[in-house]
This record gives C-alpha cells, structure tokens and sequence, in this order.
C-alpha cells in the first residue's frame, strides 16, 4: 500500500489506513443488487468505513456501521460537508459525464448540497411548506388515487403491485400536492424515477427533470394555489432555487415511497409475523413498516459528505476530496446493535430518514402516503398473495431498495371501495 498523497482519480483504497484491497467493491451491478447484505457484511468486515466504487470509475467510501454513519450525520457541516464542490474527482474532470453517480451527487442549488446559512434558508423554506400540508386532507387523497388505480385491475384477479401500483401512487400524490398539471407532472417523476434506476440514461433524465420543473414553476408564479409549489414560491425562491427544490422534494417523495410501499407490501405477504395478524386488523400497519425502515430502507445509500480537513473515525483515515455515501441499510443491518425482530415494531432509531440537519424534513407525510396505500389493498382485494415462488428482483443501483415487480393474486372484484 502506498503512503503517497493520491490524485483525484485515484482510489481511496491506497491512501487509508488500515489496509484495504487492491481494488474496493463495487456498490453497483447485478451480483450487489441480488444480495447487497452480502457486500455490506464484506465491506463491514473492512472497518466502519470502507472504501468502494460507487459507479464504474467513481472512488469513494461507504460507511457500514450504525456507530460511523451517525457520527458523520451528526457531525455535518461541522467535520464533513455537502457541497460536491469539495468532490476533488469532480472539480478535476475525472468524473465520466455519462456516470449513473454524476447525476445523483452533482452539485446542485438546493438544500441537499448546501451546508450552513444556504442551506437553513432553503431547507425552512421546504419545512414550512410541507408543514402547511394538511394530513387529513393528504390521507382522503391517497385513499382517492389508491382506489382509482385498483379500479383498473380489481376484476382482473392479479396485479403487479410495481407497475400497477407502487410507482404510480406516490406520483399521483406528488402531482396533487405540487398543484401540478397532469402533463407536466408525469414529465417530472418519469424522469426522477430514471435518475434513481442508475442503468438509465441520466444526463437526458436530468435535462427532461429540470425543463419540468422550470415549467412547473412558470406556471404557479402566474396561477397560484394552495400547493406546495405556490408556497415554496411564497417562501421567496427565485427559478433556478424552484427548479432543484423541487426537483429534490419530489424526487426524495416519489420513488423512495414507491419501495417503502412495495417493501411493506411484500413483508405483509411473506412474513407470519405480519400476514394473518394485518390481514385481520389485529396488527396495524406501521408495524410493518417500521419491520421495512429497519431491513429494508427505501434509499439505501445515499447523503454523501466530504471530509474537512484530517478526519479519522475508529483508525480509518478518511482522505478528503473522496465522497462518503452514508449506508443506511448497512447501518440499519449492523449486528452491534443487537436489535431483535420483535424489538422493531414502534422502534424509530433506525436511520430509513437519515438523521442531523440533513434528515427528512417529512418523515410523518412519507408514512401517511405509504400505510394508506398499503391498508387500501389490503381492503380491497379479498384473498391477496404473492403469486410466484421465483425469486423477486431487486432494482439496479448503488442508491435505492425495492423491487422491479410484485404480482400478486387475489379474488377478482367489482364492488365498489370500502372504508376501513
């Protein structure tokens, strides 16, 4: 292992101490998204920060502790910062232009990537508006949209909860709460869910994303609303603030609801523990879902810092200019924390909503969306059920957890939709 200082291309692997291998593991490709608990108990093995290759080419580190990925939540901006303009691969040219990672780490004028006064501005401004959502409203309308869609397959007697479901609900829901018109709305989550599929084509999802969003926000400056946009406009957003803030809270809103409602979905139909007693009113929802935030977080790697200045953390030596992906899943999957199944149901200490000044702003909106859409289905199809005993597949990328399908079986049905 070399001492030498490495250039901005050069893996991480040969500047940190301990010692690591030659050439770090990939957090991508088919072998990592069949079995990403593997790769983080391997990675694990390493030390609590372990060096990998994000995308083909990309150099960075992956925390695999619940211990290290909350120092470094809690010690942003601090001792780690956002701003991908401390991304040494970046600001040197060494970042492929057609690279899945390029799209979901590049800087942008949001409260994602600011740190400081920035980002406090920015982020009050997301705060206040989803804070002016109304839930009881938020629920009546995911009851709404849940219904329209099993209307289009309850007589069918099988769905595939994915395409049918999953990925349109969260989309429906987004487009009403940003007062957006149907048009542009589908432009704007076809394009985020491209961007989170990292196998797809990123620099033209990211140009559709951002002319939407534009669009969006052209439209609320002339004919405002009671809507999210029309209140981060009220906040004071100029356009290019609007076009990356709601890119951001839409993006954070569509696709990681979609997996938390396909996870919470499949471990209703596959687990004893949850099945018949959720089947039976016995045992609520959330149940579930804290089960799924806990083993499957919908966004499994993602919050990327960078180190200011000499940062070590239990002997790893974290060479700056490197981005540290925060791992969720693994912090979550840590076996220090000794944590048992039963244990979870009503346990919030996982990290599924990340933690410090960068967490979700609206972790109560995202379980809202996800146990309505789950307790519709449950209520309107009779009999359901996993409807193969292939092995399902989990969606390529370093970023996100959930499955490319679900089908399901149930009794066929035209009645009309019920309350709970």
């Amino acid at each position: 292992m070399t001492t030498q200082r490495p250039t901005a291309d050069q893996c991480p692997a040969h500047a940190s101490a301990p010692p690591r291998p030659d050439r770090p593991l990939p957090i991508f490709g088919p072998a990592f998204s069949t079995d990403p608990d593997a790769t983080y108990a391997l990675l694990r093995a390493q030390g609590p920060i372990a060096p990998v290759e994000i995308a083909p080419n990309v150099w960075g580190y992956l925390t695999t502790t619940y211990a290290a990925a909350l120092h470094l939540l809690r010690n942003t901006p601090g001792r780690f910062a956002k701003d991908p303009r401390h991304w040494h691969a970046l600001a040197n040219g060494h970042v492929p232009a057609d690279s899945p990672a390029l799209l979901m780490m590049m800087p942008r004028n949001n409260a994602l990537w600011m740190d400081g006064r920035e980002h406090a501005r920015l982020r009050r401004a997301i705060t206040g508006s989803l804070a002016r959502v109304d839930t009881h409203a938020l629920a009546a309308s995911v009851t709404r949209i849940a219904d329209e869609l099993i209307d289009e397959f309850a007589h069918a007697g099988f769905s595939d909860l994915v395409g049918q479901y999953a990925d349109q609900l969260p989309m429906k829901t987004m487009i009403q709460m940003f007062g957006c018109p149907p048009e542009i709305g589908l432009r704007i989550v076809v394009s985020v869910t491209r961007l989170f599929d990292t196998d797809q084509d990123g620099a033209a999802a990211n140009a559709e994303l951002e002319a939407a969003c534009l669009a969006l926000t052209r439209l609320k400056r002339h004919h405002p609303g009671a809507d999210v946009a029309s209140w981060l406009i009220d906040a004071g957003l100029d356009d290019e603030e609007m076009v990356q803030t709601t890119l951001l809270v839409i993006g954070a809103a569509t696709t990681p609801s979609s997996n938390l409602i396909m996870n919470g979905m499949h471990q209703v139909l596959t687990d004893a523990r949850f099945s018949a007693n959720v089947h039976a009113g016995v045992q609520p929802i959330s149940e579930a879902l804290d089960e799924v935030l806990w083993t499957k977080p919908p966004v499994a790697n993602y919050s990327p810092l960078y180190p200011i200045g000499h940062q070590e953390f239990e002997g790893v030596v974290l060479q700056s200019g490197y981005p540290i992906l925060v791992s969720f899943a693994a912090a979550n999957g840590d076996p220090a924390l000794a944590i048992a199944p039963e244990a979870r149901a009503g346990n919030r200490g996982h990290l599924a909503f990340s933690a410090g000044v960068h967490g979700c702003p609206a972790p109560d909106l995202a379980r809202i969306i996800a146990e309505t859409a789950i307790e519709r289905v449950l209520d309107r199809l009779p009999h359901l059920a996993l409807a193969t005993t292939e092995p399902l597949h989990n969606r390529p990328g370093t970023f996100h957890t959930g499955l490319t399908h679900l089908p399901v079986r149930f009794q066929p049905t035209s009645l009309a939709p019920t309350g709970r």
